[in-house]
């Protein structure tokens, strides 16, 4: 009956040393779930600037408005029928 409770008793050993210092221990598990939440918190950050880009492409699509806005903010365009001007500030 002694050499049942002392496999017993190494047996508990060994599973406490796998739980804690294990592949699949306590603190892995911890580290996991950290990983986890910082990478669903990317995902939401790239999630919503797909959503912008979407909602930005569709607008470029549907309004000539926007088109022309951004033409001349970013390509420096201007109409047939306008003058530009530039001021250089000193």
């Amino acid at each position: 009956m002694r050499w049942v409770n002392g496999l017993l008793a190494v047996l508990l050993v060994l599973l406490q040393a796998q739980l804690w210092f294990g592949q699949a221990s306590i603190p892995g598990l911890l580290e996991l779930r950290g990983a986890v939440a910082t990478q669903q918190q990317q995902n939401e950050q790239a999630e919503a600037r797909n959503e912008a880009l979407a909602a930005e492409v569709e607008n470029l699509k549907e309004s000539t408005e926007a088109l022309e806005e951004r033409a001349r903010y970013e390509l420096g365009m201007i109409r047939d029928d306008e003058v530009f001007y530039q001021v250089v500030e000193e």
